[in-house]
């Protein structure tokens, strides 16, 4: 059974064993499909931060609600242009260091030079002002503090880095201290008996990245890990009937998407774009892969984001016949092996995926079929992760397949800022701009109000809807399978952490 996010979130507290051993009550054991390959921040800063050991100016709790950090509190000027952040007292690093506004100042200006989220906010500059962190922005910008919520402006130690600012070790705030660090698979972690908050009843943790989904399941039953992330179907199936331990999957608001280069002579017209959405079965892959078929996606934004779901717009249809007729009128003619031509050229593509979600080359595999149908042929490549981005920079990329989340900050305008703003994103739209579209996103960015915001937001939808720089394809179901004997683990919709400190064995 699918739990809805927001009003039902999941609560693991675990009581099927009578005990747990002496030897393991101490410690946990986490596997997930991420390899963490850097200490750097704009890198890594997600497993870090999900694993407790860095930490941001401000925090968020599963319901998007924002929270103190390690900034006590907050407060704008009048004209929304200065922000002011208070940290708190006495907390230190990891080494022993104290955490004070310059320190902050300068992981944030760092921060701000490299790829991340805060580019995205129209930062003037970050200063100390009277022991505070001040920035000051060039026009308001009313979601600066969910923004830092985001992994990438985590608050690291001095330490961290050489002489020349490069990452030489993950040294922050948090409940865990790195103890050992392995890339790109493993970490291990030793509790932080010095944190400025509620100490953690685990003493140890360890984290490990299987890449194969079908490793990960056997871990989950055979006891090698406690917590045990991204499974794919036919693991979730089985686990669901082992006794040792519990599964769930819940909605949350990843959207497994087609990323276009929308510049490609072939897809750089919208209605061939809409032509391979209408030859998705997106029912079909949801029913058959992911195996939930209530996720099949009718648009970009999920039902869980219901500030963002447009419920106005029509579903995403599936429409072989009317796919066909699109292409034909652009030209394009079939050939004798079925696949189309136009000017001498075969409308062949490539896209790039990777195994990290055990759904992705199944779903891939798919899409070669579906789209073959519209005579389309799909040449897939199962790679590093890292490919896409990449290909985004050097424009090599046509089309990529991933699943990305539009709640990675408490107001998903961070991430849509990132994606669909002014000359796209990694992540996000390639070789498209929509000056409605840039113009709504600043709009949501520099208010509060509620009804301007949905507006704005409605015309962002429509507009990605139409002219699908990204096509969605499922609504992503967060799976996990958690140990019998385990307290208080909570699945974070936003994926920002783990919730390590507050899980305990019971006695």
């Amino acid at each position: 059974m699918i739990k809805p996010l927001f009003t039902a979130l999941l609560t693991l507290s675990l009581f099927a064993q009578p005990s747990v051993s002496e030897t393991k009550k101490n410690t946990l054991k986490v596997a997930a499909p991420w390899e963490i390959t850097s200490y750097d921040p704009a890198i890594s800063g997600f497993a870090f931060h999900r694993l407790q050991v860095m930490e941001t100016l401000v925090d968020a709790d599963v319901n998007s609600a924002l929270q103190p950090g390690l900034a006590m509190s907050w407060s704008s000027s009048e004209d929304g242009l200065h922000w002011e952040f208070i940290l708190r007292d006495g907390v230190l690093f990891h080494d022993g260091t104290p955490l004070t506004a310059e320190l902050a100042v300068k992981s944030l200006n760092l921060a701000l030079t490299k790829p991340g989220i805060l580019k995205k906010a129209p930062i003037k500059s970050i200063e100390v002002s009277d022991g505070k962190v001040l920035i000051t922005l060039e026009k308001q910008f009313s979601s600066l503090p969910a923004l830092l919520t985001h992994n990438t402006t985590v608050i690291s130690a001095p330490a961290s880095l050489d002489a020349e600012g490069n990452a030489i070790a993950a040294i922050g705030t948090g409940p865990f201290i790195v103890d050992e660090f392995t890339p790109p698979q493993s970490v291990t972690l030793k509790r932080n008996n010095d944190y400025w908050g509620k100490k953690p009843m685990l003493e140890s943790a360890s984290y490990l990245a299987s890449g194969r989904a079908e490793t990960r399941a056997l871990m989950a039953e055979s006891g090698d890990a406690d917590l045990v992330f991204n499974l794919d179907p036919s693991g979730f199936s089985r686990l669901s009937e082992v006794d040792s331990v519990n599964t769930s999957a819940v909605a949350i608001p990843r959207v497994v998407s087609i990323k276009l280069n929308a510049s490609h002579k072939f897809l750089n017209d919208a209605n061939a774009r809409q032509a391979l959405s209408l030859a998705i079965n997106r029912k079909g892959i949801a029913t058959a892969i992911t195996r939930f078929p209530e996720a099949s996606a009718t648009q970009l934004f999920p039902s869980v984001l219901s500030k963002w779901h447009n419920k106005d717009l029509p579903p995403l249809a599936y429409d072989v016949a009317a796919a066909k007729k699109l292409l034909a009128e652009q030209g394009w003619k079939a050939g004798d092996d079925g696949i189309l031509v136009k000017n001498g050229e075969r409308f062949k593509l490539l896209l790039r995926t990777f195994p990290d979600r055990p759904e992705l080359p199944l779903i891939a595999t798919a899409l070669q079929d579906q789209w073959r149908e519209i005579g389309v042929e799909l040449e897939v490549s199962v790679s590093n992760y890292s490919e896409i981005p990449k290909g985004h920079k050097d424009g090599s990329l046509e089309v990529a397949l991933f699943a990305r989340n539009y709640g990675l900050t408490p107001d998903p305008i961070g991430t849509v800022l990132q994606d669909f703003g002014t000359g796209g994103g990694d992540w996000g739209a390639m070789g498209w701009e929509n000056t409605a579209v840039t113009e709504a996103l600043a709009k949501i960015a520099a208010t509060s109000n509620d009804d301007t915001r949905s507006e704005n937001i409605a015309i962002v939808s429509k507009a990605l809807h139409e002219q699908l720089p990204m096509i969605p394809i499922v609504w992503y179901q967060h799976t996990v399978s958690v140990a019998n004997g385990l307290k208080g683990y909570v699945v974070d919709p936003l994926e920002r952490s783990y919730g390590l400190s507050n899980i305990s064995w019971q006695e």
